[in-house]
């Protein structure tokens, strides 16, 4: 099966790349290092011709929330429209579980945006939503932190390991069209819990504080928001042990 991967040289892209390779499969490891721009569509004709599946795993340089919009909606109306004139039977993204559920997050609004243009787009598709990695839980911790103090959201939060996605997204690529799959780690801690956890890791001495004002990069969430509903697919990878 010939699979052009958008992304390639990303976190999770790479991984893909690899996984697919391994299983003999036909992959176009397509990015900016190999001559793709998708916000100028320099390659992508190239890129899809004779694909049988795209998959779709780009991120976008800013977080920024005018940036970021213009990133995936570019993007992704470029990846569609290509998909479309290749001939492409199936159209596999990348989103986050909980994305339509914080409209005050510019980050999420965009991947709505990109969610939005491919299920409107008439190919077939799968949008696999994953919670938060755990290899960004570091990350997480130090935007909640404030000197000694880390002001964490009374909300819930379900790491799941990067290799798990990869796998997961690489699974989809070579399956059927399902439409939107929710992916999660095993484990729902809270956002108090994951900080401790990183800094007893670090060696930190720091006072975590459930702070009822404080958000998740600007949103507030709550125990609901960032975890997998009913039916959601989950890693074996605990945070706890990872």
């Amino acid at each position: 099966m010939r699979i052009t991967v958008f992304g390639a040289t990303g976190q999770i892209g790479r991984q893909v790349v690899e996984l697919l390779t391994g299983e003999g499969h036909d992959v176009v490891a397509a990015s900016r290092q190999s001559g793709v721009d998708v916000l100028t569509s320099d390659g992508v004709a190239d890129a899809v011709r004779d694909a049988h599946v795209l998959v779709d795993v780009l991120n976008s340089p800013s977080y920024e929330d005018e940036p970021v919009l213009e990133f995936f909606g570019t993007a992704t109306r470029t990846l569609v429209s290509a998909a479309r004139t290749a001939g492409v039977g199936h159209y596999v993204a990348l989103s986050i579980v909980g994305v339509t559920r914080l409209p005050t997050s510019g980050y999420m609004r965009a991947k709505v945006a990109q969610e939005t243009l491919i299920e409107a787009s008439g190919l077939p598709y799968t949008i696999v939503r994953a919670t938060q990695f755990i290899e960004f839980a570091d990350m997480i911790v130090a935007s909640l932190t404030d000197g000694d103090v880390v002001r964490v959201p009374d909300a819930r939060i379900q790491p799941i390991a990067a290799s798990e996605v990869a796998a997961h997204v690489a699974r989809a690529a070579v399956g059927s069209p399902v439409g939107i799959v929710e992916l999660g780690g095993p484990d729902t801690i809270s956002f108090a819990e994951l900080a401790e956890i990183v800094l007893a890791r670090r060696g930190e001495q720091r006072t975590v504080v459930v702070d009822p004002d404080a958000t998740y990069f600007g949103a507030r969430v709550d125990d609901t928001s960032l975890v997998t509903g009913a039916g959601a697919v989950l890693g074996t990878i605990r945070f706890t042990n990872s």
